[in-house]
């Protein structure tokens, strides 16, 4: 299985995180096929709950699971403890939840720590390169890495490599990225000999137990769990509910109210605990406005046309952009977009190219 054109420009020292997944795995497999000096790393991030709890990113099974595809391989593990670190990041999440947003903690997990921290112990190592089992590729544009759409469209996870800052790039492979289906992964897995090419992937966000973050919140951030009105789009009162951050912009289930058409949360007031609901109509919008953007691969002029994915399972749409300050951009839609939520990426493309994106305001 082929890398892309950068990888293959001959091999080197790489750092490669390894999750104990079956991704991470034939990433292993593929690197090592590539004749590149490889070494693994279990990065245990911690959980927000009980230290010792079987679920989360750094589970003994994980672990386990990640040691025996290293020894299988023949290649070093070292596991990094990043809790410490990892503590910023879940209070983000809470921090999000509070003001009555979404967060997205993969994507800040992957700037601060999977390309962050695992970039300052590759050079602590003297590694030429960091690897990780995502979706998604290194391709070039103008002679510069840019990051590209996986070559699996269902399971491509570029969005959530947004916020990579560019200098970065020429230094990162994703070679499960140039993959065209999921079950060739696994049977690439299955050839090698790893015994977790039938692992299931793992669903949940990596921190919160059984994912049940409205029990983290309980735990963490009572205040937004604080409770108030379900109001239609005109005021009206329709019903109560016992904590605004148990929804989000755009859900329909558990509204609890009944209006003999469905109805999708349109508005989330912290201050007030109302969560406001609409139509689909209603919960849909034409425009937004994103700050903390990261250019990846720098547009040439202000105001462009892109294509523009507002969440993971968005497949992005038409739209144009215009930057309209060092880190802000706004964005205006050909056509209504259903539950533009604030706290999640707007991420912007040039077909499969990632050019950047921001965070949803």
């Amino acid at each position: 299985m082929a890398l892309d054109a950068k990888n293959a420009k001959g091999a080197g020292k790489v750092l490669l995180a390894m999750s104990g997944g079956v991704d991470s795995s034939v990433a292993a497999a593929l690197l090592l096929g590539k004749g590149y000096d490889l070494t693994g790393v279990f990065m245990c991030l911690g959980s927000a709950g009980d230290a010792g709890s079987d679920r989360g990113c750094c589970s003994p099974q994980d672990a386990a699971d990640a040691r025996r595809v290293a020894q299988s391989l023949g290649i070093d593990l070292h596991v990094l403890n990043l809790k410490e670190h990892f503590a910023p990041i879940i209070e983000y999440f809470l921090r999000e939840y509070v003001a009555g947003r979404t967060p997205n903690p993969c994507i800040y997990c992957n700037a601060k720590l999977k390309f962050g921290r695992l970039m300052k112990l590759a050079d602590s190592l003297g590694m030429d390169y960091v690897a990780t089992g995502h979706y998604a590729r290194i391709s070039e544009r103008a002679d510069q890495p840019v990051i590209a759409r996986g070559c699996d469209v269902r399971k491509d996870q570029s969005y959530a490599l947004f916020s990579i800052p560019p200098e970065k790039l020429s230094r990162i492979l994703l070679p499960v990225g140039e993959i065209a289906d999921k079950a060739l992964v696994r049977e690439i897995a299955r050839q090698s000999g790893l015994d977790v090419h039938d692992k299931p992937d793992s669903q949940e966000i990596c921190f919160v137990e059984d994912d049940d973050y409205v029990r983290l919140l309980a735990e963490r951030a009572p205040e937004a769990l604080k409770p108030g009105r379900i109001l239609n789009t005109a005021g009206d009162e329709l019903g109560r509910h016992d904590g605004y951050g148990q929804f989000t912009i755009g859900q329909r289930r558990g509204l609890a109210v009944a209006t003999g058409v469905p109805m999708y949360v349109t508005r989330i007031d912290p201050i007030s605990g109302d969560v406001t609901i609409g139509t689909r109509a209603e919960a849909s919008s034409r425009s937004l406005n994103a700050a903390g953007a990261v250019w990846q691969s720098q547009p040439d002029v202000t105001e462009f046309d892109a294509t523009v994915q507002i969440r993971y399972n968005h497949r992005g749409a038409l739209a144009r952009v215009k930057i309209t300050g060092p880190d802000t951009f706004t964005v205006d839609f050909a056509e209504p977009i259903h539950a533009i939520t604030p706290g999640q990426a707007a991420v912007v493309y040039d077909g499969e190219i990632l050019m950047g994106g921001g965070w949803i305001e």
